[in-house]
C-alpha cells in the first residue's frame, strides 16, 4: 500500500499473497491502516525492520539463487554474509551511511579496493530489494564512496617475490591452491573449485567445461609434472567432489600468507599476470601463453578464433614445464 506521512510518500507491504491473504482482506487491512495515518500515527513505525540483516540476507538469497548463475550467486552470498558478518545481528533500520562507510573501510584495508567495491555493490542491490519489499524508505549505500580501482593493473612478481612466496607457502589446502595458481597462470575460481571429473590424470591435464570459465569455451590445460604432482596429493573427500572440499576462506588465508610473506602488496589474479610474463620472458610465444590462459584476445580473438580452433596442446605442456622447471630451479 501506498499514503503519505508527515509529507513524505512511504510504500509498505502489509502482507504475503497466500491463504490468509487475499485481494479482498488486504484491502480491508488497508483502509485500517489508513484510518491510523488519517489520525497523524505512521502504522509501521514499530514493525519496520522488525528483523533483523541476516534474515532479510537468507530472504534475498533465496530470490536471487535462480536468477544468478552458480559462480556470480557465491560471489554476492559471500559479500552479504562473510564479508558484511559486522552487519549481521543488526536491524535494517539501525543500518545507516556511517555503518556501511566504516565496513567499507575496514574491508578495503584488509582486503583491497577491488573486494571494497564488489562488496558495495552487492549491499547496494540487496537494500534496493528491501526498498522493494517495503522494509526500508532509503538504501545507506548511496552516498558512500567507491574506490578508485584505475586502468588495468600491471603487478607482477619479481624472481625475488616470487622466491619469498614459495618459501613461504605451507601444506595446506590454500597453499597448494596458490602453488597452482602460479603453476598454471588459471583463475582463482577455477582452481579453487576443481573437481576430480576435470582431471584426466591419464593424459596428465585439467579439462574445465565451457561453463566454468569466462569465454564459455572448453579449457583443456595440459599439467607440469609439478602441477600434477599437487593434484595427485590431494586426499578424497566423500563429502564433496571438489578436489579442495569447496575452500571460500580467502581472505582470512591470503592476511595470513601476507604476514609471514612481507612484500608490497599483491593479489591472487597477479599470479596469473606474473605467469604470463615469466613465460614470454622464457621465451615461449605469445599464442602459446594465450593457449594456456585460455585467452580469446590476440590470436585467437575475432574471426581468427572462429576458425583457429587449435589447442596447441604439446606447445602449451612443454611451456608450463618449463616454467615449472624455472620455478624449481630459482627456489631450490
Amino acid at each position: 500500500m501506498r499514503y503519505r506521512h508527515n509529507g513524505t510518500q512511504v510504500v509498505r507491504s502489509i502482507g504475503r499473497h497466500g491463504s490468509a491473504w487475499t485481494p479482498e482482506t488486504a484491502r480491508q487491512r488497508a483502509r485500517q491502516v489508513l484510518g491510523t495515518v488519517a489520525l497523524g500515527t505512521d502504522p509501521f513505525a514499530h514493525t519496520l525492520s522488525a528483523e533483523g540483516f541476516a534474515h532479510e540476507v537468507a530472504r534475498y538469497l533465496e530470490r536471487r539463487r535462480v536468477a544468478l548463475k552458480p559462480r556470480a550467486y557465491g560471489e554476492v552470498a559471500r559479500h552479504l554474509t562473510k564479508q558484511s558478518a559486522p552487519l549481521a545481528r543488526l536491524k535494517l533500520a539501525q543500518i545507516d551511511r556511517r555503518a556501511i562507510a566504516t565496513l567499507l573501510a575496514q574491508i578495503e584495508t584488509t582486503s583491497g579496493f577491488v573486494a571494497r567495491n564488489r562488496v558495495r555493490s552487492s549491499l547496494s542491490a540487496f537494500f534496493t530489494w528491501a526498498i522493494a519489499e517495503g522494509l526500508l524508505d532509503t538504501n545507506p549505500v548511496a552516498g558512500t564512496a567507491k574506490a578508485e580501482e584505475g586502468g588495468s593493473r600491471e603487478r607482477v612478481l619479481t624472481r625475488e617475490e616470487l622466491v619469498k612466496l614459495w618459501h613461504s607457502l605451507g601444506q595446506d589446502r590454500y597453499s597448494d591452491i596458490v602453488r597452482l595458481l602460479l603453476l598454471t597462470g588459471q583463475r582463482r575460481g577455477e582452481i579453487g573449485k576443481l573437481a576430480w571429473s576435470e582431471i584426466d590424470f591419464a593424459r596428465g591435464m585439467i579439462v574445465l567445461p565451457a561453463e566454468r570459465v569466462k569465454n564459455s569455451r572448453e579449457h583443456e590445460l595440459p599439467l607440469s609434472r609439478q602441477g600434477l604432482a599437487i593434484l595427485e596429493r590431494q586426499p578424497r573427500r566423500n563429502s564433496s567432489d571438489l578436489v579442495f572440499g569447496g575452500f571460500n576462506n580467502w581472505d582470512d588465508a591470503k592476511q595470513r600468507l601476507d604476514q609471514r610473506l612481507g612484500i608490497a602488496p599483491w593479489r591472487l589474479h597477479d599470479l596469473r599476470r606474473s605467469c604470463a610474463t615469466h613465460l614470454g620472458e622464457l621465451g615461449v610465444l605469445p599464442h602459446v601463453v594465450e593457449q594456456a590462459l585460455n585467452h580469446v584476445s590476440g590470436a585467437k580473438g575475432g574471426i581468427a578464433g572462429v576458425y583457429n580452433r587449435s589447442k596447441m596442446t604439446d606447445a602449451v605442456r612443454e611451456a608450463l614445464q618449463r616454467w615449472a622447471d624455472h620455478l624449481d630451479h630459482i627456489t631450490a
